[in-house]
């Protein structure tokens, strides 16, 4: 069996900048920290934090007065962090900077009057903080049906933004859709899909052609890592999102030469190389990295803990 491994993959700059952050907020402040919703959306990195002393929550009721607290990487809104403060809570913002670039959006197109139209999906934490900025003027479509039913005052006062793990084929007919129905609608002045999801599934496109599996490391309630399943699948080729190799199956296996192996951004490496040896070890698989992109990317750590590092360093 051939495996080729695609490149990019897994972590991007932002699930590393949370990552990060949390690593260094324990090792700073001791356990617990709390953690607002899942640092990422992935099994093994929550399970990995929590062994370590972080504590993962869905209400700020949960979190004591006077506690250490880290915003994940999906973003929150501005309801949570009022109430942080006055909590007296420490918070420790680690929203990914693209994942901010929309909210930012959001604020200024609700302050110019203009309702705004969200591509993305119901109940995902990065939506639910989009929403968050202006409930008032964001309405949310998830498909080209969606937007066949929205139902507009001021057709001439439209924008839309897309949530940043989407596909970009989805994300496309969409927009496709909109525009069609609402010729005058605002989009921002750069795409909103990050490069981290874009790379990734640009990589399956290309690379998924020349296999016949394709297995993507990634957690279920990782939207951008089903998007890459989906992708695969697109080319009617069988495709399976794991969290490690213990979801994998022999009979996937069965009559197959070549498998691509590829994960989501917020997959750690290390699921990776368990897979490979999985496939090494029952296969006799050999392995050929293909790269479609190189990623030099990467963001700061917030600036809560800037001084933190700033010190330990003096």
């Amino acid at each position: 069996m051939k495996i080729i491994l695609a490149s990019p993959r897994g972590f991007c700059a932002g699930v590393n900048m949370a990552v990060e952050s949390l690593e260094l907020a324990i090792e700073s402040f001791g356990p617990p920290v709390y953690v607002y919703h899942e640092i990422v959306h992935n099994k093994y990195v929550v399970e990995s934090f929590r062994n370590k002393g972080a504590v993962f929550v869905d209400e700020l009721s949960e979190v004591p007065e006077g506690s250490n607290l880290l915003f994940s990487a999906h973003g929150v809104s501005p309801q949570i962090r009022k109430v942080a403060k006055e909590r007296q809570i420490f918070a420790i913002d680690a929203t990914c900077p693209l994942v901010t670039k929309v909210h930012l959006e959001a604020i200024r197109f609700a302050k110019e009057g203009k309702t705004i139209i969200l591509i993305g999906h119901e109940g995902h934490d990065e939506v639910i903080g989009t929403m968050g900025e202006a409930p008032h003027a964001i309405k949310l479509v998830e498909s080209p049906e969606d937007v066949d039913k929205l139902e507009i005052d001021n057709e001439n006062e439209l924008a839309f933004l897309t949530q940043t793990t989407l596909s970009v084929d989805d994300a496309n007919r969409i927009i496709k859709r909109l525009r069609h129905r609402f010729p005058n609608i605002k989009s921002p002045p750069k795409g909103d899909i990050c490069y981290a999801t874009q790379n990734r599934q640009e990589a399956v496109r290309v690379l998924a052609q020349e296999v016949d599996l394709v297995i993507v490391l990634g957690s279920q309630n990782s939207s951008n890592s089903q998007r890459l399943r989906e992708l695969g699948a697109e080319y009617g080729i069988p495709a399976h999102l794991v969290d490690g190799p213990d979801d994998l199956q022999a009979d996937w296996f069965e009559g197959v030469n070549s498998v691509l192996v590829t994960a989501g951004a917020s997959a750690p490496e290390s699921v990776v190389e368990q897979v490979v040896d999985y496939l090494r070890v029952n296969f006799e698989a050999t392995v050929e990295v293909k790269s479609i992109r190189e990623e030099k990317v990467h963001f700061q750590l917030p600036k809560e803990l800037k001084s933190i590092v700033a010190r330990s360093t003096n």
